[in-house]
């Protein structure tokens, strides 16, 4: 099984523990920073690492923060892995809630897969091989029918959509955000906001059904990676809003800057 096909399989297994939780009254307790976790988050981690321990490659995770940098700084080859990104979402249970896995080498996230539970919607990206989304993916009796080029990233159905699409957090639509609206708006004639939860907000600009996503409020590197990796193998961009040079992985403080995410 390549390195791909394993992201791919784990990703969507993961999924459907996700799933079972999410049909059932569950509970819901409360980390340090007062974000969420659920057994789904546990149980998806559980999943996902049984796949990634075959690879000899290195995990860093949501669930497994605490690795010092002395000891990261050395992995130039790692996984950067988000078993439940959305939490809020999961617990609003709204469905915009997805599996991150990445694979980054020298800083850069070159293979990265999304996946949204609910909406059974995978994202695949791989530097090299292009980026590709696929409908009922927890139905598909063989990986490799993904990759043709009615599935290809940017999706053809956008390309005339007739509007300039702006996707936006749902939960962080902030001052600085509605300033880079504005802007937006002085340059183009008809402007469609939408909000989405989780890195689907990464997908919708690679698929190309938004053009632009400004995040101006913290994320960590599990939050992007995977989306990332789809973002760039489509042809788009993620860049730190201040310097406008890539986002970089496994730094020693893994708190995202700013950033934009464009085609």
């Amino acid at each position: 099984m390549t390195l791909l096909q394993t992201i791919i399989t784990a990703s969507i297994l993961a999924g459907k523990e996700i799933l079972k939780v999410y049909k059932t009254d569950f509970s819901v307790e409360y980390k340090s920073d007062e974000s969420p976790l659920t057994l789904a988050d546990k149980n998806a981690h559980e999943v996902i690492l049984s796949f990634l321990r075959k690879t000899d490659i290195p995990v860093l995770s949501e669930e497994g923060r605490d690795i010092p940098y002395k000891e990261r700084k050395h992995w130039n080859k790692l996984w950067i892995v988000d078993p439940l990104d959305g939490t809020k979402e999961f617990v609003k249970r709204n469905d915009e809630f997805t599996v991150n896995i990445a694979l980054v080498e020298n800083g850069e996230p070159v293979m990265g897969v999304v996946y949204a539970p609910v909406l059974d919607e995978l994202y695949i990206g791989k530097n090299g091989l292009g980026s590709f989304k696929a409908e009922k993916a927890s139905e598909m009796q063989d990986i490799m029918e993904i990759f043709t080029d009615k599935n290809r990233l940017p999706l053809p159905a956008f390309e005339k959509k007739g509007y300039f699409g702006i996707v936006a957090s749902r939960s962080h639509l902030n001052e600085e955000t509605t300033q880079f609206i504005n802007e937006i708006k002085k340059d183009h004639d008809k402007v469609k906001i939408v909000s989405k939860g989780s890195s689907l907000k990464l997908c919708m600009v690679a698929e190309g059904s938004a053009d632009i996503y400004p995040r101006f409020a913290p994320t960590m590197e599990w939050d992007t990676a995977a989306g990332d990796a789809v973002v760039r193998a489509s042809g788009g961009t993620v860049i730190n809003a201040k310097t406008n040079s890539p986002l970089v992985y496994n730094k020693e403080n893994l708190l995202n800057p700013w950033f934009v995410v464009k085609r």
